[in-house]
């Protein structure tokens, strides 16, 4: 009796196709409340704030989408861009030893994203450990191995090449945002055309079953992981070229705003729907809300409470349909 269940309770095409529009034509929504309270709000230079606000964290928020997808969470996005920003910025030419490894740097931070992503997964998956229990200790990991990189001063970064792309501008928009959106399409390329796209997908959707047909699920797990951890070491050395320095607190606030992103552009926390695309729609409403909240005078404090409002909303918009067919709440 179980099975005729979802059947009845299942949405209408129509009902489907309204909640899956539900993020863009709230982003509509935002965005035309806010051209009423401001003339500042629609002009091209606040256009391209937004932009400049949301490279950082679409890059962040593309690559956990593919972790948010299986079903699991990485909780280590703050401590990664910690580490990933001072080993980049001691990579490269700066006032504290004599490298200068040029942009060997990026790859330098980037691949230390990609190794805590690689050990995030292999615990996980090996062990049997719960995501969020991994992630948030290998995230406290980061932020003590920055710490330690920190030694008390921030050190600068003197490579004026990598500085460029922190500060430099392209036809009004930054290079960090023409950065964010390559990675948005080659995170979507990487969704919709690899087999490791294609398989997280579907283990998310249901993981007994993917096992019964064979697929190494381990395997692909630990690729989602590796994939969230290389954009979050992007995310440090982004954040590294735009202040100059390398910082313990670089990416603090990050992590409620990267899954905050995910959920509100759709991607089920429960994993088997959503994507990178979705995702795209979620940061541009965080970035819209916070620049108009910005220029309208709301207090900052009320923001981040304004935000929290949103996440909430956000799952229970997308959980509603499921509701019955959800036999345990944990």
């Amino acid at each position: 009796m179980v099975g005729a269940r979802p059947s009845v309770l299942a949405p209408t095409p129509l009902a489907r196709r309204v909640i899956d529009a539900g993020p863009v034509l709230a982003l509509v929504a935002l965005a035309a409340v806010f051209s009423l309270l401001t003339d500042r709000f629609l002009t091209a230079g606040n256009a391209g704030s937004i932009a400049d606000q949301t490279a950082i964290l679409l890059v962040l928020a593309a690559g956990a989408t593919f972790v948010i997808l299986l079903g699991s969470i990485d909780l280590s996005v703050e401590g990664v861009m910690a580490t990933s920003s001072l080993v980049a910025v001691l990579l490269a030419a700066n006032d504290r030893n004599g490298n200068d490894l040029g942009y060997l740097a990026v790859l330098g931070g980037v691949g230390v994203g990609a190794l805590f992503g690689l050990v995030n997964g292999l615990l996980h998956t090996r062990l049997r450990i719960p995501s969020f229990m991994v992630t948030l200790g290998t995230g406290a990991i980061g932020t003590g191995i920055a710490t330690v990189l920190f030694g008390g001063q921030p050190p600068r970064m003197l490579d004026e090449g990598l500085r460029l792309w922190g500060t430099d501008r392209v036809l009004g928009v930054s290079r960090l945002a023409l950065l964010a959106l390559a990675v948005l399409l080659l995170g979507y390329l990487v969704q919709r055309y690899t087999r490791v796209g294609r398989t997280i997908l579907l283990v998310g959707g249901d993981e007994q079953i993917a096992r019964l047909a064979g697929l190494p699920v381990a395997r692909y797990k630990v690729w989602a992981f590796v994939l969230a951890g290389s954009a979050a070491g992007l995310a440090g050395v982004m954040a590294a070229t735009r202040l100059g320095v390398g910082d313990v607190q670089i990416g603090s606030g990050q992590l409620f705003a990267t899954i905050t992103a995910v959920v509100v552009g759709g991607t089920l926390l429960s994993g088997g729907r959503g994507g990178v695309l979705q995702t795209l729609v979620g940061a541009l409403l965080i970035s819209v809300l916070a620049n108009g909240l910005i220029l309208v005078g709301v207090d900052p404090a009320i923001q981040r409470s304004v935000q929290g409002v949103v996440i909430v909303v956000a799952i229970a918009a997308t959980v509603w349909t499921q509701r019955r067919r959800t036999r345990v709440v944990k």
